[in-house]
């Protein structure tokens, strides 16, 4: 599933990156978004992007190209 797709109030867990663009990679894991960790989305923004997510006790807001690259799973 792609975070993308959640919906405000939605709970989900990284189950992996997927391959290419490093650059997002390292920025993600820099906020702490480590395969295994929970998040709950609070908003997206009315054209989709940002979307702000809760991680870690945390608020991050990730744009739509950084946020493709997460595999994730609804919990």
């Amino acid at each position: 599933m792609l975070l993308k797709n959640m919906h405000p109030g939605e709970k989900g867990q990284i189950v992996s990156f997927k391959r290419g663009l490093p650059e997002y990679r390292k920025r993600l894991l820099a906020l702490g978004a480590l395969p295994g960790t929970d998040f709950e989305v609070t908003r997206v923004a009315p054209l989709g992007d940002p979307v702000e997510i809760k991680l870690r006790g945390s608020y991050i807001s990730v744009r739509k190209g950084e946020i493709e690259i997460l595999d994730v799973k609804p919990i």
